[in-house]
């Protein structure tokens, strides 16, 4: 007798959410650097393998499995073409997809990190630290290579954003904005470019301000932007009119948030703003649809958050939440103001 027409669906779903061959298939299709490959005319499986220094047999079994999930086509026995989910895999794709993938960088060590979440959801800690050696952030301090791609990755984030935060904001009646833990200083040049008035600060730890006082300079913006070395769980430069924590808190637990914008409030005092900035993973607001909550959870031990959670944490910083607005694909801006 054969299994009922529900029983068969769902062995269907639960095989393809326990699936691995699949996503380590399309990653090391990314690794070889395949799909640039049959771009620039490489389509046979013979010079493929001599290109990307693989063994024919294996890499054609790879190739016409990933034929059977519609990255690729064979046209001709032997002869490969990238659909439209292929040609997101090239270089030149979007949003970095071929970089993450590619199993030798920064993105896949990150997405590894899975193989802890035992671990994570065990002690409630992260898991990066426990399947590579050390934690995320201790990672990027010791490897210039990683730190670079972080880097270039955040700056990525940023050119998304970066364009919205200074139009949805008002920013006349602002005169000295920092970004806290800025990074690449993406958003502050950005920011200075769009308002010609503003003067700026960029706070972070001493190789980041150092990276990002050389592409301030770069940019023309040193007469009005500056940078400091420093730690947000530590005190900050008093006496900006705004303080901006951007795409940052998701990063940390709700402890180690609130003691961030503690340390924000502490900086701006009762006549300063502290303005959150992030990107809500699914717009409206889903909580856990989107994987970002368990990444998050599994390399640095941060977490997804509501507009409700982030009004919370406002509150245990001795801050409240005075406006919000809103932006395109999920960004979200969150002004506090001292409470009381």
């Amino acid at each position: 007798m054969s299994a009922p027409l529900g029983a068969e669906d769902a062995n269907a779903r639960l095989g393809r959410l326990t699936d691995l061959a699949t996503p380590f298939a399309v990653r090391v299709l990314a690794t070889l650097r395949v799909p640039d490959l049959i771009a620039r005319g490489v389509t046979g499986l013979g010079a493929l393998a001599e290109e990307c220094g693989a063994d024919p047999d294996a890499l054609g079994r790879l190739l016409r499995y990933l034929v059977h999930r519609d990255v690729l086509t064979e046209p001709a026995p032997d002869e490969f073409a990238l659909t439209e989910v292929g040609e997101l895999l090239r270089e030149t794709g979007p949003a970095g997809q071929r970089g993450w993938l590619d199993l030798t960088g920064l993105g896949a060590r990150m997405d590894l990190a899975y193989q802890g979440l035992l671990h994570s959801v065990r002690t409630g800690a992260p898991a990066y630290e426990v399947v590579h050696g050390r934690p995320f952030w201790a990672e990027l301090d010791a490897d210039a290579e990683l730190r670079r791609y972080f880097d270039e990755l955040m700056m990525t984030q940023q050119h998304l954003t970066a364009p919205q935060v200074a139009e949805l904001y008002d920013w006349r009646g602002v005169g000295h904005v920092y970004d806290v833990g800025g990074g690449s200083g993406a958003l502050l040049t950005t920011l200075l470019h769009a308002h010609p008035h503003l003067r700026g600060t960029l706070v972070d730890r001493a190789p980041a301000a150092a990276a990002a006082a050389e592409r301030i300079a770069a940019s023309g913006l040193a007469d009005r932007a500056g940078t400091a070395a420093g730690d947000f769980f530590a005190e900050l430069p008093a006496g900006g009119d705004v303080y901006v924590v951007s795409r940052a808190l998701t990063d940390w637990a709700d402890s180690e948030a609130a003691t961030i914008l503690r340390r924000c409030a502490e900086a701006a005092g009762r006549t300063g703003r502290v303005l959150i900035v992030e990107v809500l993973p699914t717009e409206p607001y889903v909580p856990y649809l989107a994987p970002f909550d368990l990444q998050m959870l599994v390399v640095v031990g941060g977490r997804e958050r509501s507009l409700a959670d982030f009004d919370t944490l406002a509150g245990v910083a001795g801050m409240t939440v005075s406006r919000v607005l809103r932006g395109r694909d999920g960004l979200t801006l969150i002004e506090c103001t001292p409470a009381g």
